[in-house]
């Protein structure tokens, strides 16, 4: 079963809650956390990748507790053509997905490690990282 990326974005009364915890001990799911962010007002945002057989049943849970949860439906992708590797994007990847090659100095994107978290589609100078939705 391949795993699902979800967005989960919570507010300040569910930011101090077990709620990873749970997922894991009362619905045997596994979680990989591909980003976490709360900010000083405790409200928050979680990238995951999820799976397990009582998937639907921990989305519902995540609800019940006033969270927020969207399939991870769009993508980034790398528009080759217009593309000149000038790396603006590989510093800014907070996941490696965008990378320079050695001794190439080529920008390589490895899509199975995005998050799309938009960041590169903001710096790059030419507009060759695109949202796909």
């Amino acid at each position: 079963m391949a795993p699902n990326k979800i967005i989960l974005r919570f507010g300040e009364n569910t930011s101090d809650q077990p709620i990873i915890y749970r997922l894991v001990k009362d619905y045997d799911l596994v979680i990989n956390i591909l980003k976490a962010n709360v900010n000083p007002n405790k409200e928050g945002t979680m990238v995951l990748e999820l799976t397990g057989e009582k998937y639907e049943e921990g989305l519902g849970y995540l609800r019940d507790q006033g969270i927020r949860v969207q399939p991870l439906a769009e993508e980034v992708f790398r528009n080759e053509d217009r593309c000149i590797s000038c790396g603006a994007c590989t510093g800014i990847c907070p996941t490696g997905a965008l990378s320079l090659e050695r001794p190439s100095m080529e920008v390589k994107f490895d899509s199975d490690n995005c998050i799309v978290c938009q960041l590169c589609v903001k710096v790059c100078p030419l507009k060759a990282m695109e949202v796909r939705f």
